[in-house]
């Protein structure tokens, strides 16, 4: 009976785990939902809720999507990856730019997706973009800037675009004079060789001011061969996004921002 249980239990669900945590953190991926549920340490909670848990003196950040509408959930179980996979695999994929994945796990109910977890180690940033970006009179702010250009170019470099690249997704961490950085939400993501309006259009939902973006392109203009127009372009992109933003909360009665 036992056995059967665990058989219609796992049939019920899809996961994987890093093999590096094979031995630590089975049990809990498995029960995640329940970890989840008696964990009152959120950080984010919007459409998906991101909750810090400790498990055998090991810290994470477990992401937590929001249940699919019902097509939606036709969809993603069978025509296209969850957001929780997507995440795992991504996280894979680009190393040491993302916090360490553990794994992901999806629920299923009545043969569809229902909830999906995805579980990460945590990493124990200083602050993310957004603050230096907002606070003119940020400590080392220039310096900041420059080494987030560099880091940028990294990533382009590596083939890897991220498509929400914004303050809140990019954290960093100061280690003596080294800024170190790291992406988050990397469940939506492409991988191409970046040619230069890619390179200058991944900026765009910084929601930096001009000068800010000068700075940053700038510092990319030292470390790679583009064309002498390569900041104003920057510039440009970040524009448009920012119209696009605030046309949408116009038609909604909302406060703009600029």
């Amino acid at each position: 009976m036992k056995r059967l249980y665990k058989i219609i239990y796992e049939s019920s669900m899809k996961y994987k785990l890093n093999p590096s945590f094979e031995n630590e953190l089975k049990d809990f991926l498995l029960h995640i939902q329940k970890y989840f549920r008696d964990n009152k340490n959120s950080i984010h909670k919007a459409r998906n809720e991101l909750k810090i848990i400790s498990y055998k003196e090991l810290q994470t950040v477990v992401k937590s999507f929001k249940i699919p509408n019902f097509f939606r959930r036709i969809f993603y179980t069978y025509f296209r990856d969850s957001k929780a996979k997507k995440s795992y695999d991504n996280s894979l994929k680009i190393g040491k730019f993302a916090p360490e994945p553990i794994g992901y796990i999806e629920l299923y109910q009545q043969g569809l997706l229902a909830q999906s977890y995805f579980v990460a180690e945590k990493f124990d940033y200083d602050f993310t973009i957004r603050e230096p970006l907002l606070d003119e009179n940020f400590p080392n702010k220039e310096d900041i800037l420059k080494a987030f250009a560099r880091f940028s170019l990294q990533l382009h470099n590596a083939d890897i675009f991220h498509n929400d690249y914004s303050p809140g997704n990019i954290l960093i961490k100061k280690e003596g004079r080294e800024y170190i950085f790291k992406i988050v939400d990397v469940n939506r993501m492409d991988f191409f060789p970046l040619q230069e309006k890619e390179r200058a259009k991944s900026f765009a939902k910084l929601w930096a001011s001009d000068a800010d973006l000068h700075v940053i392109a700038k510092e990319y203009i030292q470390h790679h061969k583009v064309k002498e127009d390569f900041a104003q372009k920057v510039i440009k992109y970040s524009v448009q996004n920012k119209k696009r933003k605030n046309f949408k909360k116009r038609l909604k009665g909302k406060k703009i921002d600029w």
